[in-house]
Order: structure tokens, then C-alpha cells, then sequence
């Protein structure tokens, strides 16, 4: 009889040889099978850092969903909003607690919502990483939308300060500018290992605190050009609520990252868990308030969906702010193509594991949690196919808020708001400590 081995590493740092990270890096890249060979009989162990974890999980929360945060408060007002915000964030939190102790019954560094499901409701498995794979699949495209319309008043701003010739015809099509940094999105999507990304988190993060710096600086020194200030309330719920508050829910959705962040967190205990949670949602809800409060105090009622937008783009510090939260979402794209592809190979795994289940290294029959390494084809086809299906509806839609209301609406609040508890009750009652 085959002793089940749960996910969560003692409680101590692990001990890793000569050569770990290389292997980690090179294993990364599409194709990479460094780590295959006379140790794949050995458990899988986790390299990535606590604070590449931190990193990645909160470059994954904090995203296009700040830019409308203003928006939520002022349909609302400072008080309700700044509550609202506050709920959101600790829903989340506590949400991705009770995930972090489910993935911790899950197979040996195999955690995944489709595990975890197969764990606790083995018929709705295929439901839930499909509604996963949807709501990624909308976040990346959201951010697509944010850089086809930001991109032109960037170019236009930078030209005029820095040269007198005006800006070519091709540089003022925002879909020209996806086009072009699909350049740079494709390599890093094609990456297999959160970790890898960490770097590029570090560089969005330091994105986030230009637009902090942009929404302060303006309220107390507001520039030439700016719309004039609508009325602010201290509580004043409108109708306009019903629609803003699911982006705020959408706002700290980062559960589909979750079980990727502690499969690769090394010694990853709940206490080490519980830092990477703390630490990401009480950085994203700080960001957050201080964007949404300054944001409408100093636009009033009269705040539109893209906070950024809403400053004239022909300050050279606007124009930087604007590329900067450009390089945050660019960065921030690969982290939602990474969970959406593996909960596509899930979804495509039922078939075959339906047919014939196969055996992990431990011998234990891998149908709770599909594949554990994908295949070099089925990555390559799956990662092209999220790429294009999401560039070609980027190129043709503009409505933000309409695509993350969308998100937040459905697959947002299932990630948050329903699945955490449910999955808590049920493995806590079929796998007790």
C-alpha cells in the first residue's frame, strides 16, 4: 500500500546542491528537461524564494484593477469605498489561507485547482479550471486594452517634449503598439516556471509605486490642463455601484496563482505561506487605497474608469507614469497565461486520464491532478493558441470596464469568494491533519 505524501515541506529551509537554480532557469524555458533524468525519481522540490513569491503574487493581484479603484470610490464615496476596498482585500486574504491549507493535502508539490477539486467534488473539476482558465484568459486581455490606449498618448507626450517633429502616423495606433510588443509577451508566456518571471515582477512593481507617486504629487500640485474637480462625497451610494464593486473583487483575484506559488515556494509551511499572503494582499490593499482616495479627491464624481487616462498626457511626468504602468501590465501578462495554460491542460486531461489513468513518480496514479509536466507540444500549442485568440480580441475591443465588470462578475468572485470555503470544508473533513 502506497503512503499518501501531502504538499507541505517540513519546517525548515531545504538544503539544495550545486547548480539548483541553473537547473531551475534552464528547466524554465520551453523544451528545457534539465531536471529529467537520473534524480526524476526523486520528489520534486521547490526553489523559488520567499521573496520571488511575494513578488510574483503580488504583481499578480496588483494590476489593471487599480486604474478603476477612483471610480469605485466615487460611486460610493470615500467612506463605503475605503470599507469596500478593505472587505475585498480580506476576503481575498482569508480566502487564499484556506487554499494554502487545501493545497497542502494535494500530492506532493502538485497542487492545483484541479486536484484539489478532484479531492473534494471530482465532477465539478473540470468546471472549475475551466471558469479559471476564462477569467486569466479576460485578465490578459484587459491588459492588452490597456496598452493599445495608453501607448498613443505616450508617444505623443514623449515627442513633444523631446523633439519638435511630430510623431510618425504608425506610432499613434495603439494596435500597432500590441503588435509590437507581443515581441516581448510571446518568449515570457512561453516561460514554465513562475519563478522565472520574478525579475520582471520587481520591475512592475516599481510601476505601481510611480503611479502612487503620480496620484499624490498631482492632488497637492495639480497640473495644466486637468479636468476640472466634480463633488466629493463622504457617502453616497449610486446606482453605479452595482457595477464597480465587482471590480474591486476583481482587483485582488491572484488565487489562480496560489497553488503554482506554493508548489515552487521552498520549505513552503503555512507559516511561510501565511507571509506570502500577508505580505501581497496588505501591499495591494495599501496601493489601492491610497490610488482610490487621492484618485477622487482630486477628480471628484467626475473620476473616469482609467485613472491614468485622466491626467494630460502632455506632461513628461504623466507621459512616464503612463509607460510605466504600460511595462507594469506588459509584465504582468505572462502571469495570467501561466495559470490559464495549466488549467487548460487540465481541462484536456480528463479525456485521457478518462480512458486510462496513468502513474507519477511516487506510483500513485496521477488522475487527481493531470499532467505534471506538459508535454514540449501540447505547452507550445496551448500557450499559441491563448496568445492569439487574446490578441485578436485586444485588436478589436476598447470597453475596460466592461471586460473587467465582466471578470469580476463571474470568475473573479467564484475564485474569491466560493471556492476557498468550499474546498477548506470538504478536504478538511476527507483528509484531517
Amino acid at each position: 500500500m502506497v503512503q499518501r505524501t501531502y504538499g507541505v515541506a517540513p519546517d525548515r529551509e531545504d538544503v539544495t546542491g550545486p547548480g539548483v537554480e541553473g537547473e531551475t532557469e534552464q528547466s524554465a524555458l520551453l523544451g528545457g528537461d534539465a531536471a529529467v533524468g537520473t534524480g526524476a525519481a526523486k520528489k520534486r522540490d521547490g526553489h523559488a524564494t520567499l521573496s520571488s513569491s511575494v513578488g510574483n503574487l503580488a504583481n499578480t493581484i496588483i494590476g489593471s484593477g487599480m486604474l478603476t479603484f477612483p471610480l469605485a470610490m466615487a460611486s460610493a464615496g470615500i467612506i463605503p469605498g475605503m470599507i469596500t476596498c478593505l472587505f475585498s482585500g480580506s476576503v481575498a486574504a482569508f480566502g487564499l489561507y484556506l487554499l494554502s491549507h487545501a493545497a497542502a493535502r494535494a500530492p506532493h508539490r502538485k497542487a492545483s485547482f484541479f486536484a484539489v477539486a478532484n479531492m473534494t467534488f471530482p465532477r465539478a473539476a473540470i468546471f472549475f479550471d475551466a471558469a479559471i482558465a476564462i477569467k486569466c484568459f479576460g485578465v490578459s486581455i484587459s491588459y492588452l486594452i490597456i496598452i493599445k490606449g495608453l501607448m498613443p498618448g505616450v508617444v505623443k507626450s514623449l515627442y513633444h517634449d523631446l523633439s519638435s517633429a511630430n510623431p510618425p502616423e504608425w506610432a499613434l495606433s495603439g494596435r500597432n503598439w500590441i503588435t509590437i510588443f507581443m515581441l516581448i509577451e510571446v518568449p515570457l508566456s512561453f516561460l514554465r516556471n513562475l519563478h522565472s518571471l520574478r525579475h520582471t515582477s520587481y520591475v512592475a512593481l516599481f510601476a505601481v509605486a510611480y503611479l502612487v507617486l503620480i496620484v499624490i504629487v498631482c492632488y497637492f500640485r495639480p497640473l495644466e490642463g486637468m479636468p476640472e474637480k466634480g463633488e466629493i462625497a463622504w457617502a453616497h451610494i449610486t446606482p453605479n455601484f452595482i457595477s464597480t464593486f465587482p471590480v474591486q473583487v476583481f482587483a485582488f483575484t491572484c488565487a489562480q496563482n496560489l497553488f503554482p506559488i506554493f508548489n515552487e515556494l521552498s520549505s513552503n509551511t503555512q507559516r511561510r505561506m501565511d507571509i506570502v499572503v500577508g505580505s501581497s494582499i496588505g501591499a495591494a490593499t495599501l496601493t489601492y487605497e491610497i490610488i482610490a482616495v487621492f484618485g477622487y479627491l482630486t477628480f471628484g464624481n467626475k473620476v473616469g474608469a482609467n485613472i491614468i487616462a485622466m491626467y494630460p498626457s502632455t506632461s513628461l511626468f504623466i507621459a512616464v507614469g503612463q509607460l510605466a504602468i504600460v511595462i507594469l501590465v506588459l509584465f504582468s501578462y505572462p502571469l495570467q497565461v501561466h495559470p490559464c495554460r495549466n488549467c487548460l491542460d487540465k481541462v484536456f486531461h480528463v479525456g485521457a486520464v478518462s480512458k486510462a489513468g496513468t502513474e507519477d513518480e511516487d506510483g500513485v496514479e496521477d488522475e487527481a491532478h493531470g499532467s505534471s509536466d506538459m508535454s514540449t507540444f501540447k505547452h507550445t500549442m496551448l500557450t499559441a493558441g491563448i496568445i492569439a485568440c487574446g490578441f485578436t480580441i485586444a485588436y478589436f475591443v476598447d470597453d475596460l470596464q466592461m471586460v473587467l465588470s465582466f471578470v469580476g462578475s463571474t470568475g473573479s468572485t467564484t475564485i474569491s469568494f466560493i471556492l476557498p470555503g468550499l474546498f477548506y470544508w470538504k478536504v478538511s473533513i476527507a483528509f484531517p491533519v
